[in-house]
């Protein structure tokens, strides 16, 4: 039994993977380039969370740092969107409609990212 929980232990998981608090997987690709995975019925603003969320909480970034959504509209079927911290590799037209004060370049801080798109969610009641 005992060697049954340590090979369980040195069997390779997506370790990598972040569980943003919206029940999303997110992973860093590159020092600036965060991809969070395909999650079937999840709106482009639940991507845009726990993108936001793993910027905060793994790369410990201050909320006031900008996120460019690096994927062009629209995303493909199964496919997870790609977000950068480097204005440079941002795709054109591809940020969300923004109202208020704040730079009209599509991107979102990471604070803003987290405070107005990340709803939790119990993975016990989701469909």
């Amino acid at each position: 039994m005992r060697l049954l929980a340590i090979l369980l232990l040195l069997t390779p998981t997506p370790a990598a993977a972040f569980l943003a608090r919206n029940g999303m997987q997110a992973t860093d690709v590159s020092p600036t380039d965060i991809a969070v995975l395909f999650d079937s019925g999840r709106m482009d603003t639940d991507y845009w969370c726990a993108a936001g969320d793993f910027a905060q909480r793994v790369l410990d970034l201050p909320v006031t740092t900008r996120l460019w959504r690096a994927s062009p509209q629209p995303r493909g079927a199964g496919k997870g969107i790609l977000f950068t911290l480097a204005e440079a590799k941002k795709a054109e037209g591809a940020g969300l409609s923004q109202f208020g004060a704040g730079p009209r370049d599509g991107s979102v801080s990471i604070g803003q990212a987290v405070s107005a798109y990340c709803q939790i969610e119990l993975p016990l009641f989701r469909d």
